[in-house]
């Protein structure tokens, strides 16, 4: 398989449910993906139609890919700021029981 094809793994290392086989589209396929034009005199669709709505969902998927990854960001932001939080928690603890 090309490696452009290829999904790239996570930042977070995070775990997904979905079968290996499975592989979520990108928005450069969407908008790379073309139709064979239609022979004369058969039905069809409009090809002008069928690339403007592909670009549609790309913009669409780019959005919600980046709209993942902020949240992604601001969820590791959270965590390390609860484990400083813990740490300085466990700590004034320990010196409030070594005081005594």
């Amino acid at each position: 398989m090309n490696a452009r094809n290829q999904r790239p793994e996570p930042p977070s290392g995070g775990a997904t449910y979905r079968s290996t086989e499975y592989t979520s589209l990108l928005p450069w396929q969407v908008r790379e993906r073309r139709f064979p034009p239609t022979g004369l005199g058969r039905r069809g669709l409009n090809p002008d139609d069928v690339y403007a709505f592909l670009d549609r969902v790309a913009g669409d998927m780019a959005a919600v890919y980046a709209a993942l990854a902020e949240s992604r960001r601001e969820t590791a932001r959270i965590k390390a700021g609860l484990r400083r939080w813990q740490t300085d928690e466990a700590r004034a603890r320990n010196e409030r029981g070594q005081a005594r």
